[in-house]
């Protein structure tokens, strides 16, 4: 059966500097880029497997950027015609975090996002904590985890956090800990307010892995996304259903949940 989709994890930039950005991801990862980050361009990938909406989003490199960049999404949201919910960005060195948080608020965009490996902070150092605390019971933050390159945003990082912030809604991308995800999954499946998405996990796991991850963190804490630009969404899907989870399980974890998550009211 198939079942309506919510893309979680799209990264989107202005036509200016789409290009240029993706070449910044592509070398950051070294990895090629199956798509140019444009609005247009998710579209139309996205409409190859149907889905219905996307959360989107961006990342500032420097407090100066956040402003730019959250006007920009919440820009192009209002032109989607309810294709899609914008998550603003934060960085933690901004001297006007409170303000940052109002504006975004303003701008009607649903969440946070923030990638702790570009933005060049560790996720629990206390400079951190007044932008978890304005979350708290107001936003989701949707986190990258994990990287064994690096040590920003490492599994033990994320359960100070969890730790510290009760709560607070975190979305840990990548199972909780790209690279590491077994053991972001041992060390962080039973927090009741932690939930993970899909994306960026499928190129190095096997289905029965990913499926064992799924089963571990619960259905009802999964969500579906695709690291826009960086895979397709025709093979992110094609490896999505390879698992073969029961239908209440893809139903939760294509949509139900994102919706739960997110304030999505219809798609």
């Amino acid at each position: 059966m198939n079942y309506p989709i919510i893309d979680c994890h799209c990264h989107i930039y202005p036509d200016k500097i789409a290009d240029r950005a993706v070449r910044g991801i592509a070398d950051f990862y070294d990895l090629a880029m199956y798509h140019d980050g444009r609005y247009s361009s998710l579209i139309e990938s996205g409409n190859k497997i149907g889905v219905k909406h996307y959360v989107v989003f961006s990342v500032a490199t420097t407090p100066h950027q956040v402003n730019s960049i959250n006007t920009f999404i919440a820009d192009t949201v209002k032109k989607s015609n309810g294709l899609l919910t914008g998550l603003g960005t934060l960085h933690p060195d901004s001297y006007e975090i409170e303000k940052d948080i109002e504006k975004i608020k303003e701008l009607g965009l649903k969440g946070i996002k923030l990638h702790a490996d570009f933005q060049k902070f560790c996720i629990d150092d206390p400079k951190c904590d007044r932008i978890y605390s304005l979350c708290e019971g107001v936003f989701p933050v949707l986190l990258h985890t994990g990287d064994i390159r690096y040590d920003f945003s490492n599994p033990d990082r994320v359960k100070n956090v969890l730790e510290k912030h009760k709560n607070l809604t975190v979305i840990g991308a990548h199972f909780g800990g790209w690279s590491c995800w077994k053991e972001a999954a041992e060390k962080l499946h039973d927090y009741e307010n932690f939930y993970v998405d899909c994306c960026s996990t499928f190129n190095w796991l096997p289905p029965c892995e990913v499926r064992e991850l799924i089963r571990l963190y619960g259905a009802d804490k999964v969500v579906f996304g695709t690291d826009f630009p960086m895979w397709s969404h025709e093979e992110e899907y094609k490896a999505f259903k390879s698992m073969k989870l029961t239908q209440e399980e893809e139903e939760k974890i294509l949509y139900k949940n994102a919706m739960k998550l997110f304030s999505i009211e219809k798609i």
